[in-house]
């Protein structure tokens, strides 16, 4: 028998130094494990260790275990230097004698230093796959994917991080993430240990693709995790091209139909298959895998080498029936959900912050006068830089701002210039039918905006059929036949909305084709439906279907294909279930369809549509619009709560506000104003942006009444407060938690607030508030003299802010609770705060939970509560308190009888302290709890205190 374990293997005494001996002893060990010998014989060979007859004769070898014990003859027939060398080949090739690494490790082999010198060639399989995988995602992703044929830019160059946010199960964030490499870091935001997917989601043109694009450039560099040795990546959409029959196993869809080995596939296969985990896998936009095709009639595919269905393929890879370990990274628009057990991270996509966009301007325009000049046209216009936020629409902005400054710079009314989406879009498109325009240096094209669409009309009427087609069964990829039928030029190819489909060969032996971005098929598809005079009331309108009742949706979501995604993720899908809660093509195509049948574009229109069949459109949407905004208005769901009548939004509502918007129609901000029946709008978890803010200023500007506004858990920063500005003299309560908002922000909001001075309750949990900010909100709470709650836990407030809130407090004769967990106010703030405290005749609840307070501080704020009758709870959970602190806390419950709830959770404490509190107990009748877990007491030394229930410590 060969088959000997490593523990059965003689080791030779290090003190030997007989390499031929090792050899010897071990050879059956070697036979069994050593299964490529092409490697040892090229280093061999180059080395002249071997001779050309040596190779030849252990060519000639009938089977591998004789090839091996042929090499192991010679090798120990030339000397100890040969067999050395041989060893130090197996040991620096570890991924082509992966069996022998225990055995090497256990022997400890080290070469001399001669041996060392001499150079060793890696001629394995899977390191030459490996290396051509890296070199052909490198030139891949060496150029950003531009949205013009005609440029091409370096990724490295040009390529700017946005806010990424690990988050959990329910979306709540876990905070940002450092770099990309923290995606695969299993330190980090891990959800579910037994899960393989990685889910970064986000709104469409945050930039998910891009983020793919440079993952792949790091994994090129050898910049990621080295034990990823295979990277593969997919677009889901090219995936939808494969027709119904096909048939292949995974062998084929990885190497056929990605990147093919150049020697010895099948031992590279082998080797994927036995270490699944050496593999990441990227699948690019799940929510756009749209088919006909039905998973529920396929059976599941386990097997890796039985054909199969690319579809099917993709769904044993995704559930871990195939490959069960490698890690896979998924990326969908907001609105897909991965079930949790297939769940390893989340991680959620937010665009540009302020410093974001300033580093990317940076890039896009390093000469500083042009870079200053287009910085000071965003700062002028709070609605462009809104737009901005989204990296899409800021690429698209950039690209064009040369006809921005060139239309708008002799204009005194920039700064209130209002630009909807359908601006930004009939630009670009205006930018890239000019490029067919012949321009030079000292002569600038001139037509105008009219003139340019008007001479483009059959390109855009034919683009636009191109992108209806496919909208209508959720298809993104277009191939020859459908571009031909549609009777798209040559020259329209070469303008660049339409551009190839970069993996050739998936599905179709001809050219693909697509648009350069999800939100452009949706521009065109829009723009067929205004310009195509035979387009009727019901094809126009078909798109709004996403706006019925769940109940109505049912009813007609059979126009529409299967949700696919939903099936390759392992779901069948509920009885009663809208399957289109996340297409937001359609939504975007409501959009520009509200936006081009507006108002204002109606004389651009004119030249291109029958005046006739132009307002028998608009007629017929704005009668649908103005239904569907007044029913889902009633409909939304109502309580009635803390003297509220609280209304929560659903996502829809945003896409409503958005198409008002889009509208720039007064009458329908208005008509959407007076719908809003509560004094309470709820929008949390929108997944709102900054530029959704100005759609929700449209809006509620127009209200006579106050109004309570949550938002929430969203991502608005604070372009998109600057956005909210319309409606500050409206609003009583503003709460604007997990927002990204800085110091800037908040500037605004003092600027605004004390101009109304009507606000009750100021929400800022969780955003990035410095001290600067925190002298902001003390001016706000000494100028509204009603506000009476103030949420600022979790952001970066120390002790100078701490101190500034403190005064601020100590002077307010309104507030009623202060929320500051998760600051670093220290012993210096809480000193302030114990100031605040002395007879302070209002304030309530206070928290200052994990703020760094120790003796100093703790024991300040104790002696101020004996000077106290207001406060009721107070919070001090996960500080540095311990016995001392405890001990004063205890002479103060002999004073104060007015305090309920002191939680000193996850503190120092230890029996000693808790005895003086439970003693001091005895003398105070008003205190209901004392919580003390997680403090320094053995659960017997609790048993003592059980008799007092007010005592709290497990």
């Amino acid at each position: 028998m060969e088959n000997h374990g490593s523990s059965e293997m003689e080791i030779v005494p290090s003190e030997s130094h007989s390499f031929i001996k090792l050899l010897k002893v071990n050879r059956e060990h070697l036979v069994t494990h050593i299964r490529n010998t092409q490697c040892l014989l090229d280093n061999l060979l180059q080395n002249d260790y071997f001779s050309t007859e040596d190779a030849e004769i252990v060519c000639a070898c009938p089977t591998q275990p004789d090839k091996v014990r042929r090499i192991l003859d010679l090798v120990q027939s030339k000397g100890e230097e040969v067999s050395e060398f041989f060893l130090h080949v197996i040991q620096q090739l570890s991924d082509a004698y992966v069996d022998l690494r225990p055995w090497l490790s256990e022997i400890g082999f080290s070469p001399s230093p001669l041996i060392q010198s001499k150079a060793v060639v890696n001629t394995d399989p899977v390191s030459r796959y490996s290396q051509k995988l890296q070199q052909q995602l490198g030139q891949d992703s060496k150029f950003i994917l531009c949205y013009a044929q005609k440029e091409e830019l370096l990724l490295e160059q040009m390529y700017t991080d946005t806010v990424v946010e690990l988050v959990n199960f329910s979306n709540e964030s876990l905070g940002s993430l450092d770099s990309l490499a923290c995606l695969l870091d299993a330190t980090t935001g891990v959800l579910n240990e037994q899960g393989e997917i990685i889910f970064v989601f986000g709104d469409a043109g945050m930039g998910k693709s891009m983020l793919l694009q440079r993952l792949q450039s790091l994994w090129a560099a050898g910049q990621l995790d080295p034990g990823i040795k295979f990277f593969f990546h997919f677009r889901c959409r090219t995936l939808s091209c494969f027709k119904k029959s096909a048939a292949l196993c995974l062998q084929d869809l990885l190497f056929k139909h990605y990147c093919y080995p150049e020697q010895d596939p099948g031992e590279v296969f082998a080797f994927l298959l036995r270490f699944p985990h050496t593999a990441l896998f990227t699948f690019d936009g799940l929510d756009e895998l749209h088919s006909d095709f039905d998973l529920s009639s396929e059976p599941d595919t386990s097997s890796p080498w039985e054909p199969a269905h690319p579809l099917a393929l993709l769904a044993s890879l995704l559930s871990g029936k195939l490959l069960k370990g490698a890690r896979k990274l998924l990326t969908a628009r907001t609105g897909v959900e991965v079930p949790r057990h297939l769940l390893w991270k989340k991680a959620l996509l937010r665009g540009f912050s302020p410093s974001h966009l300033r580093a990317y301007t940076g890039r896009m325009f390093p000469e500083r006068a042009v870079r200053q000049r287009l910085l000071d046209q965003l700062e002028a216009n709070p609605n462009l830089c809104s737009l901005c936020a989204v990296p899409l629409f800021c690429w698209i902005i950039f690209r064009c701002f040369q006809h921005f400054h060139d239309t708008f710079e002799s204009s005194p009314q920039l700064p209130d210039l209002t630009v909807t989406l359908t601006d930004i879009f009939l630009l670009v498109t205006e930018v890239h039918l000019n490029r067919t325009q012949p321009t030079s240096l000292v002569q600038q094209n001139t037509r105008s905006q009219t003139e340019t669409l008007r001479a483009g009309r059959d390109t855009l009427c034919s683009l636009g059929r191109v992108a209806h087609r496919g909208m209508e069964k959720s298809l993104f990829v277009f191939n020859q036949d459908e571009v031909q039928a549609s009777e798209v030029r040559e020259g329209d190819l070469q303008l660049g909305f339409l551009r190839t489909v970069p993996e050739l060969g998936l599905g179709e032996e001809q050219q693909s084709y697509e648009f350069f971005h999800l939100t452009l098929q949706a521009f065109f598809a829009a723009l067929f439906l205004v310009v195509d005079d035979k387009v009727g009331t019901r094809e126009l309108l078909r798109f709004f279907q996403e706006w019925t009742s769940p109940e109505e949706a049912v009813a007609t979501s059979t126009c529409f294909p299967p949700f696919l995604p939903v099936q390759c993720l392992g779901g069948r899908g509920l009885h009663g279930e809208d399957p289109f809660k996340n297409k937001d093509h359609f939504h975007f195509t409501n959009l520009f369809l509200c936006g081009l049948l507006s108002k204002g574009k109606q004389k651009l229109l004119r030249h291109l549509v029958p005046t006739a069949a132009l307002r028998r459109k608009r007629k017929a949407l704005w009668t649908h619009l103005f239904a569907s905004l007044r029913s889902h208005l009633k409909n939304l769901p109502r309580v009635q709560s803390g003297g509220f009548s609280q209304v929560q939004a659903l996502p829809t509502f945003i896409w409503m506000l958005r198409c008002i918007f889009e509208t720039q129609s007064e009458k329908a901000g208005q008509l959407a104003a007076r719908g809003i029946c509560a004094n309470y709008l709820k929008l949390t978890f929108c997944n709102a942006c900054s530029a959704d803010c100005s759609a929700l200023s449209f809006v509620l500007h127009h209200l006579r009444k106050r109004l309570a506004l949550d938002l929430d858990n969203n991502n608005l920063n604070d372009f998109g407060v600057r956005e909210l500005q319309p409606c500050f003299s409206r609003l009583t309560v503003i709460r604007l938690s997990v927002n990204q908002i800085t110091d800037s922000g908040v500037k605004v909001l003092y600027e605004e607030l004390t101009k109304y001075k009507i606000l009750t309750f100021l929400g800022l949990y969780n955003n990035q508030i410095t001290d600067v900010g925190a002298g902001y909100i003390a001016r706000i709470l000494d100028e509204c003299k009603g506000l009476t709650h103030l949420k600022l836990g979790k952001n970066k407030i120390t002790s100078e802010g701490g101190k500034s809130l403190a005064l601020a407090v100590k002077n307010s004769k309104s507030i009623f609770e202060v929320g500051m967990w998760g600051n670093q106010i220290g012993d210096e703030g809480a000193k302030a705060f114990a100031e605040a405290l002395r007879n302070h005749p209002s304030l309530t609840n206070l928290s200052l939970a994990f703020n760094g307070i120790s003796t100093e501080g703790g024991k300040s704020l104790a002696w101020a509560l004996q000077q106290n009758a207001s406060l009721r709870i107070f919070w001090l959970t996960k500080n540095e308190l311990d016995d001392e602190v405890a001990e004063s806390f205890a002479e103060m419950l002999k004073v104060n009888q007015t305090l309920k709830h002191l939680w000193l959770i996850q503190n120092q404490i230890t029996a000693k302290g808790i005895a003086q509190l439970a003693e001091a107990l005895q003398k105070n009748t008003g205190i209901m709890e004392i919580c003390l877990n997680g403090n320094l007491i053995k659960p017997e030394e609790a048993k003592v205190f059980e008799d007092e229930k007010r005592i709290v410590c497990f």
